[in-house]
């Protein structure tokens, strides 16, 4: 496995795998890997000749400072577990040679079509557009012919289809199901931050994100809000920030179960923010 932390080594890598007609498989990571990713890469080895992880903590996706500071950052644990499952390249570059110096002054804009400005965009103003900005950069950079992006971020996946749509980008984006402990907890890096009676908080998020879909048939989707939000917030340690029932494409809430919906969900265990997400059922 060969580690890249310069994007000028990065393309003269690229230029050689496209010579040679390889197709490849890219893992866009912030680091603090865990089973999740683990998952993504297994997949993207599978399926292509070369799979190469980026492991960035991009800043201009972070609306709050202290987050950024905090987040968590193993370079040589993730590089284990990388090679261990077959990839091939981890490009690890800073933040220098990502942006130019007004780069990071500067709001990245790009026209979402409404999509961040519900759920994550709308309490964290700034985010998606970090987003994009990485994600495109890295994307011009890498040329995959695949890209491997978890459901547990839903909104953040809506956003990278319509973005690969919108800038024209040759990629196929493969969406890859939330991957879960035996808990029902899902896999985080920020789970890292939790103190062990916080994750033992924390699981019942999950727990009643998954009760949730037994009530859908006998509730409207408000009243299954309303129910989801308080049953969360009655754990000791955990506070909603939003609970919504919306459609799957158009990430707008919904007033009936007659298309298909997911409930998207974040919630502070402590100063820990966690979020996930569960689908339900059409009942026409």
């Amino acid at each position: 496995m060969k580690i890249i932390l310069s994007t000028s080594e990065l393309l003269r890598t690229i230029s050689e795998l496209k010579l040679q007609n390889s197709t490849i498989g890219f893992v866009p990571t912030m680091g603090a890997l865990h089973s999740g990713h683990e998952s993504l890469v297994k997949q993207s080895v599978a399926e292509n000749e070369v799979t190469i992880v980026s492991i960035f903590v991009n800043p201009t996706q972070f609306n709050n400072p202290t987050d950024l500071e905090k987040y968590p950052r193993n370079i040589d644990k993730d590089s284990i577990l990388l090679q261990s499952v077959g990839c091939s390249i981890v490009f690890a570059p800073d933040a220098t040679e990502m942006y130019a110096e007004n780069e990071l002054k500067q709001t990245f804009e790009f026209d979402f079509n409404g999509l961040d400005l519900v759920m994550e965009g709308k309490f964290r103003p700034g985010h998606f557009n970090g987003v994009v900005q990485v994600v495109s950069k890295l994307f011009r950079l890498v040329q995959p012919t695949k890209a491997y992006f978890g459901e547990k971020d839903f909104q953040q996946l809506a956003i990278i289809h319509h973005m690969v749509k919108s800038m024209g980008f040759d990629v196929q984006i493969i969406d890859c199901p939330i991957i879960r402990e035996d808990t029902g907890l899902a896999l985080s890096s920020r789970n890292e931050r939790l103190t062990a009676q916080q994750h033992k908080n924390a699981i019942h998020i999950s727990k009643v994100l998954f009760e949730s879909r037994n009530f859908a048939s006998q509730l409207s989707p408000q009243e299954l809000t309303e129910w989801v939000t308080k049953e969360v917030n009655a754990k000791d340690d955990l506070e909603v920030e939003y609970f919504e029932i919306v459609d799957v494409h158009s990430l707008q809430q919904v007033t009936n179960w007659e298309t298909k919906t997911v409930g998207c969900i974040a919630v502070f265990c402590g100063e820990v923010r966690l979020i996930d997400n569960i689908r339900y059922e059409s009942h026409l």
